[in-house]
């Protein structure tokens, strides 16, 4: 072969080299088509294969959400009270979101009504329960509690809340409304350019800090029920409280907000991995304040505890502390000033049969 080569023409050893390049490309080029063609056919076995997963799924009912395992199809709700620190915490979540891999949404209702109209709670319970491609989800919102098994869902999702002692509460909106906090100080507030305090509202029997103002922290945790929005009604304070008990996951007070993220994080790391260290050194924008507040006096205080509106949203917070420093009480222990979480405090013994 050697002596045929040097034997060849130039010219004829130049064509040669060209055939056997162009043949080559022609090799390669019929070995990608190959190629691809066996990539789309393993596409489309792939997707008959979903398609009967799918199929299954629907047919068998209780099944189909057998997709995803059972922290990947967890969402939790948080329908945050209005100047409980909410912005604070939920700062924490969108921080987490990226790193712990779940989604946040904000559910942002028509002029921030609490309550939903009869067609929302049906889509809302629809798009959360099923939309799994946000899911695990966190979704937090002013929404008044809304209970999914009046809607045949299989599956509830995670109640959470936070509360706050009444009167600071309302004095905190009070100012919020006048003059914005620290985290979006351009924003024009609704009551921008009303210059009295709090303590001269109460005095003048003002509408803004009427004992009325207080009834909010019960109709959140009451729900959608006409009762619950009327105001001072010892029945919406006992479905609150039952709902507290039996429908949240967790409830924490303002005041303790870091003690309820370290709860959160040992019983939901999924979620919360990381969020105590980052409350306790991270950025100082998940601290909201409201500015230019003026604490009241003892006599405006000593007014408002009058209403029984007051007594009523203050039994319903004391109700909801006590709850939480029993959670905690038993979730962790101090040392040298500082709370750790408790070890696991539980094992399994005496396992039969015995495995071979």
């Amino acid at each position: 072969m050697g002596l045929l080569r040097i034997m060849m023409p130039p010219k004829l050893q130049l064509l040669a080299v060209v055939a056997f390049a162009v043949a080559m490309l022609f090799l390669e080029n019929q070995i990608q088509k190959l190629e691809e063609s066996r990539s789309k056919l393993e596409r489309a076995i792939a997707r008959h294969e979903v398609r009967e997963i799918d199929q299954r799924h629907t047919m068998d009912g209780p099944r189909q959400d057998a997709a995803l395992d059972e922290e990947e199809d967890m969402v939790i709700i948080y329908n945050r009270v209005p100047k409980t620190a909410s912005t604070s915490f939920t700062n924490i979540a969108y921080d987490l979101c990226a790193k712990n891999k779940y989604h946040v949404l904000h559910i942002n209702t028509t002029k921030n009504n609490p309550v939903m109209s009869l067609q929302d709670q049906v889509r809302f319970v629809k798009n959360i329960t099923s939309w799994k491609e946000m899911k695990p989800g966190f979704y937090h919102g002013h929404v008044s509690y809304l209970d999914f098994a009046k809607f045949g869902v299989r599956k509830k999702p995670i109640y959470i809340n936070v509360i706050r002692d009444p009167i600071e509460r309302l004095v905190s909106y009070y100012y919020f409304l006048r003059f914005g906090d620290d985290y979006r100080p351009g924003l024009r507030r609704r009551k921008q350019g009303d210059k009295k305090t709090f303590d001269e509202c109460v005095a003048e029997g003002g509408s803004d800090c009427a004992p009325e103002k207080l009834w909010l922290q019960i109709p959140f945790f009451c729900g959608h029920s006409s009762e619950c929005w009327n105001v001072g009604s010892r029945w919406a304070m006992d479905q609150a409280k039952y709902n507290l008990i039996n429908e949240y996951f967790l409830v924490g007070v303002t005041e303790e907000l870091e003690d309820f993220i370290m709860l959160l994080e040992a019983a939901l790391p999924r979620f919360f991995r990381g969020a105590t260290e980052l409350y306790r050194t991270g950025k100082k924008s998940h601290l909201r304040k409201t500015t230019e507040k003026k604490l009241p006096t003892k006599q405006t205080i000593a007014k408002l505890q009058q209403s029984d509106i007051w007594k009523m949203e203050n039994e319903f917070y004391e109700f909801a502390l006590e709850q939480f420093q029993f959670i905690r009480a038993h979730a962790v222990r101090e040392k040298d000033g500082d709370l750790y979480i408790l070890t696991q405090n539980f094992f399994y013994e005496k396992i039969y049969p015995k495995s071979n």
